[in-house]
């Protein structure tokens, strides 16, 4: 294992959960460049290195040390056990690690009292579901495509779902929710303990954390007369305050405010029904409380 001094050892995911990743880093400021088939990019943060793996080797490579942080899914890090903090959850790629099976496997929505074999490629979680849920099975380990086992060489599945569509599709229903899962930043318990990499992870999570927190928010501005600004102000959600301003002229103020984006759609016919015009909506990329 190659030592680096207090150069922080990023290691990125291969696969799907890559484009989200980039793209978070990318309006953190950070400018990562993956060449094809390329698996160490040129990165813009000083005493950074980033090695591209696969999210499965992420977790082993953390474990062992020779990646001080990485970017993978918490279904790998229950699955392999291994001992990572983490520092960050993205929400990004968020999923659910189910038990499903075949509609008509079932009686009243339970699995029958009969030997089963599961399929998955988490032998480790499906055993401990398998010992929880009280069931007799046995496990066939599986590399991709698992919703295809059944009915002829499994009984059931244990695997990942997002919207269910894939479940749907093969006739299969939810038996069991065993646990979510999402992309989160894990560290090294050693990178941990030395104070050059803590200092950039810290940089790092704050940046990442600035832009997660502005994905959920909008900019809103809005003209109001003077009368009627303490009514605006009181239906404007924000973060603290809002931010005004007087207008030219007199005629009044401008009042922004980040306002969560999913209240967008009672916030604006508030504020024009308390008498605020102009109102603008704008996107932001960071913020930092």
């Amino acid at each position: 294992m190659n030592g680096n001094g207090n150069i922080l050892r990023l290691a990125l995911p291969k696969g799907r959960m890559q484009a989200g990743v980039l793209g978070l880093l990318t309006d953190a400021g950070i400018d990562v460049r993956v060449q094809d088939r390329g698996y160490r990019p040129s990165v813009s943060l000083a005493g950074l290195e980033v090695k591209v793996l696969k999210p499965q080797n992420i977790v082993k490579m953390l474990g062992h040390g020779s990646r001080d942080a990485g970017f993978a899914g918490a279904d790998w890090v229950a699955e392999l056990g291994a001992d990572l903090v983490e520092i960050l959850d993205t929400g990004l790629d968020p999923v659910r690690m189910v038990a499903a099976a075949p509609e008509d496997l079932l009686a009243s929505g339970k699995l029958p009292r009969r030997r089963l074999v599961v399929a998955s490629e988490y032998e480790t979680l499906t055993g401990r579901w398998i010992e929880r849920a009280g069931i007799d099975a046995s496990t066939v380990r599986s590399y991709g495509a698992t919703e295809v086992f059944p009915p002829e060489d499994a009984d059931l599945i244990v695997d990942l779902v997002a919207t269910g569509s894939t479940l749907r599709a093969n006739k299969l229903v939810v038996v069991d929710e065993i646990m979510a899962s999402s992309t989160r930043l894990y560290a090294s318990p050693g990178a941990l303990e030395d104070p050059g990499k803590k200092r950039l992870l810290d940089k790092i999570v704050m940046l990442l954390g600035s832009v997660l927190e502005a994905r959920q928010r909008v900019m809103v501005e809005v003209n109001v007369p003077g009368d009627r600004l303490e009514a605006v102000i009181e239906v404007l959600p924000c973060m603290r305050e809002p931010t005004m301003s007087p207008l030219y002229g007199g005629g009044g103020y401008a009042v922004k405010a980040a306002v969560p984006r999913d209240q967008l759609p009672e916030v604006i016919p508030e504020i024009k029904r308390c008498g605020g015009t102009d109102v603008v909506v704008t996107r932001l990329v960071q913020i930092v409380p």
